[in-house]
C-alpha cells in the first residue's frame, strides 16, 4: 500500500491542485492552491507536473503516518514540520519510512505548507480537478469537497523519480516587505482622487478576517461615487471596495459574481503571496501593467521547465 494515514488535523488540510476551470459559467468557482508557486515548487521537487494534486496545510497541527516508504517534498509556510520529531526543512524533499510520522505544529513563516507526493495524490476528479472547496461540497478524497479527517488513507501514485533541490535564491515564502502587485481596471476611474492616492500610498493590514474565499485589508477609507451595480463575473484577485470603505481581496474560492466597485485585480503571483500574511501583517499594493503581469507569470513557468 503506498499511501499516508491522518492520524491528527489541523485547523484546515486540503486536497488542491492547479484549480478547476471551465465551470465559471456554471456558477462554480475555480478553488486551487492558495499559494500555487509553492505548490508548483513543491511538485518540481519530485518531477510532478507543477499543478499536480498535493496537500495544502493550513497553519498546521496535522499528523500522517506512512504505510509505505515514499519519497516526499515541502514547500511554503514554515510549520515546523517533524519527521518522528526531528526536525524537517520547511522546503526540500525527504524520505519516510513505514510506521514513521510526518507531524506540522505551528507557523514560524507563512501560513500555508504544500506536502507533494510522487505523481500527485491520487483521487477521482471532479469536474476536471481534484482541488477540494468546501462550501460547494466539490473535489478532496471523496469529491465532496471536505477537508482531511483523521483515518482519512491519501495515496499517490508508483511513479519514483529523483528528487531535486531547490533553488539556492528561492525564499518561500518571500522574504521582505510585502508588496502586491494590483493590475488597475474595472471601476476604478470611480474612485476619487483622494482614495486613490490613499489606496497607493498607504500601509495596509491583513484582517482577521480571512480565508479561502477571500482577504479583508485595513487601512484608511476609500470611496467610490459610483452608484448601483449590476453583478457582473469576479476574477482571481478582485480588489473589491463594499460600502465601508475597506477592500476586500477575492481569492480562489470566491463567488463567481459580485456587485461591489473594484479598483482592479491582484496579478496572479501577488495572490500567491497574500495567500502567506498572517492577520496583521503590513502590505502595500503597487500598480502594474497588463504586461508586467503577464511576464512576471510567464517567468515563474519557465523557472519549472
Amino acid at each position: 500500500m503506498s499511501g499516508l494515514i491522518v492520524e491528527r488535523t489541523g485547523p484546515l488540510a486540503l486536497i488542491e491542485d492547479g484549480g478547476r476551470f471551465g465551470v465559471r459559467h456554471l456558477g462554480v468557482t475555480q478553488g486551487g492552491a492558495l499559494d500555487w508557486v509553492s505548490l508548483g515548487w513543491a511538485n518540481w521537487q519530485l518531477g510532478n507536473s507543477p499543478m499536480a494534486a498535493a496537500l495544502e496545510i493550513a497553519v498546521g497541527g496535522l499528523v500522517l503516518r506512512a504505510e509505505s516508504r515514499a519519497t516526499l517534498a515541502l514547500a511554503g509556510a514554515d510549520l515546523g514540520a517533524t519527521l518522528d520529531g526531528k526536525p524537517l526543512p520547511a522546503g526540500g524533499s525527504f524520505t519516510i519510512e513505514p510506521g514513521q510520522r510526518l507531524a506540522f505544529t505551528q507557523p514560524a513563516k507563512g501560513l500555508r505548507a504544500y506536502l507533494a507526493m510522487p505523481g500527485g495524490v491520487q483521487a477521482e476528479p471532479v469536474l476536471g480537478s481534484l482541488s477540494s472547496v468546501v462550501r460547494e461540497g466539490l473535489g478532496g478524497l471523496d469529491g465532496q469537497g471536505r477537508a482531511l479527517a483523521t483515518g482519512d488513507r491519501i495515496a499517490w501514485s508508483d511513479e519514483a523519480s529523483v528528487p531535486r533541490q531547490l533553488p539556492d535564491d528561492l525564499r518561500l515564502p518571500p522574504e521582505g516587505s510585502s508588496e502586491l502587485a494590483l493590475v488597475v481596471g474595472a471601476q476604478i476611474a470611480h474612485f476619487t482622487g483622494a482614495s486613490l492616492y490613499a489606496a497607493f500610498n498607504s500601509e495596509w493590514q491583513v484582517d482577521t478576517r480571512a480565508d479561502r474565499m477571500g482577504v479583508r485589508l485595513r487601512g484608511p477609507e476609500l470611496h467610490c461615487q459610483l452608484g448601483s451595480m449590476v453583478s457582473e463575473g469576479i476574477p482571481l484577485g478582485a480588489v473589491q471596495v463594499p460600502a465601508d470603505g475597506q477592500p476586500i481581496i477575492l481569492l480562489n474560492d470566491r463567488q463567481t459574481v459580485g456587485g461591489y466597485p473594484r479598483l482592479g485585480a491582484l496579478t496572479p503571483l501577488a495572490c500567491a503571496r497574500l495567500a502567506q500574511c498572517a492577520p496583521g501583517e503590513s502590505l502595500h499594493l503597487v500598480a502594474v501593467t497588463p504586461g508586467q503581469a503577464r511576464q512576471a507569470y510567464l517567468e515563474q513557468w519557465q523557472r519549472w521547465q
